[in-house]
């Protein structure tokens, strides 16, 4: 694999999109490739490091500060995606694509010997070709949504279209309608991925992969390289939220689920009184993350159906904007997760061996969900024809994948599934170094 001293002078440079979400799975890509004695640049917005600080110190990565332009409605607090208001996420990325010459500065300074960068900003493969260094694209969500949209783009250029048929017509319609993209865009994804390297990284691993993984691969002529769940390890000395954990410690085992929609999805409040109504009608104990976006909040009394927190209040524990995730999904009591589907939230899920009743939003959380089905860890909350939450409908999915005899091959699949990743440990990490040599 290389002698170790020789990797102790690679220079990798990381460079995650703003958001929260992405800044942990590509940290923990960090702390794994410098325990392999890999000097680590972690380079992002000074609203992120600050946050991170800590965890670069205590594991020998070294934080690089990329200043974006002090917009009038984007001060620098707003230089993450996190707290975020919705209307100023265009703002963030024009702040992002003027900060261009900044970052071509500090990678001209650095001379990282490699780059690891998302698809956001998008022309990071020309300026990395432009300066003659190396990089090699990391995609952070499902390749479900991905191998789609290349796909729908493949089949647009190429009459004759070699490649397999793997997704329904009514996918390219689903494309369009929820990512609200248009064909340029499908063009403008395809042309990143190809001007990329010839191999790409991905947060998943092999139990995961379905068939669109090697589908991809096909498309781009490349190769994907997993890069395992890249989950944080539980802090056995963290107290936070303590006061949720001993409230579980008095539930029966896999009894309970955990209703969360990450930190950037938020219900409608015409589907939080559906979610409401469907967690009472499920009859399982329960513990709600409910979020409001910035700007929108309101007292959860008036957010939630009249008298539901008295008539939950054994089975149920409502809790606003914050909880223990990992820990939660981590303890005995916990049966299932009520989830968004955000790839984040997923790869914790199943790192914990915790079954998924899917309720996607937005973005890729469709095509997540229905890898999540077609693995056989979880099923989908049907929606109404007009899209929204039904509550009948969400009690049966919670019992279903919970309670019932029939929901027993899934929760056996989940546990399958979450002792097969703590066995491989890091063989996926093993083989991205591996890479990484080869191409340096």
């Amino acid at each position: 694999m290389g002698d170790s001293k020789q990797r102790n002078n690679i220079r990798v440079l990381i460079f995650p999109w703003l958001a929260h979400g992405h800044l942990t799975p590509l940290l923990e890509l960090a702390k794994k490739l410098n325990l392999k004695n890999f000097h680590i640049y972690f380079c992002s917005t000074p609203a992120n490091l600050n946050s991170l600080k800590p965890k670069l110190v205590s594991n020998s990565i070294e934080p690089v500060e990329l200043h974006l332009p002090s917009l009038p409605d984007l001060p620098p607090h707003h230089h993450t995606t996190k707290g975020l208001p919705p209307h100023l996420l265009p703002t963030l990325h024009r702040a992002l694509d003027m900060a261009k010459p900044n970052l071509a500065d500090i990678l001209e300074t650095l001379k990282p010997d490699l780059i690891i960068h998302e698809f956001f900003p998008p022309w990071m493969p020309d300026l990395t070709s432009s300066l003659h260094i190396p990089s090699v694209s990391f995609v952070n969500v499902g390749v479900t949504l991905i191998s789609c949209v290349v796909h729908r783009a493949k089949k647009k250029n190429d009459r004759e279209y070699p490649y397999p048929q793997i997704f329904p017509d009514d996918m390219d319609t689903k494309i369009t309608t929820i990512l609200e993209v248009s064909v340029t865009d499908y063009e403008n994804i395809l042309q990143f991925y190809e001007r990329c390297g010839r191999i790409m990284f991905v947060k998943s691993f092999e139990e995961l992969k379905g068939k669109y993984m090697d589908y991809l691969s096909v498309l781009l002529g490349k190769k994907i390289v997993p890069a395992g769940p890249l989950v944080p390890d539980l802090m056995d000395d963290d107290a936070e939220g303590m006061d949720i954990i001993n409230w579980l410690d008095k539930k029966e085992k896999a009894s309970t689920v955990f209703v969360s929609f990450g930190s950037e999805c938020y219900l409608s409040i015409e589907d939080m009184e559906e979610m409401a109504h469907g967690l009472e009608l499920s009859k399982v104990n329960f513990i709600w993350v409910v979020r409001f976006p910035e700007g929108e909040k309101m007292k959860l009394g008036k957010a939630l159906p009249n008298g539901f927190l008295e008539r939950v209040k054994e089975k149920g524990l409502v809790v606003e904007n914050w909880a223990p995730q990992m820990k939660i999904l981590n303890h005995s009591s916990v049966g299932g997760f009520v989830s968004h589907c955000g790839w984040g939230s997923l790869t914790e899920s199943i790192k914990f061996g915790v079954p998924i009743i899917a309720t996607p939003i937005q973005y890729e959380q469709p095509w997540s969900a229905k890898l999540i089905v077609e693995c056989g860890i979880g099923l989908e909350v049907e929606r109404s024809s007009n899209g929204g939450l039904q509550r009948e409908n969400i009690a049966k999915v919670i019992k279903q994948v919970v309670i019932d005899k029939t929901g027993e091959c899934i929760r056996r699949k989940a546990k399958e599934m979450s002792d097969n990743i703590k066995r491989k440990g890091d063989q996926e990490i093993d083989v991205v170094v591996e890479e990484l040599l080869q191409i340096l």
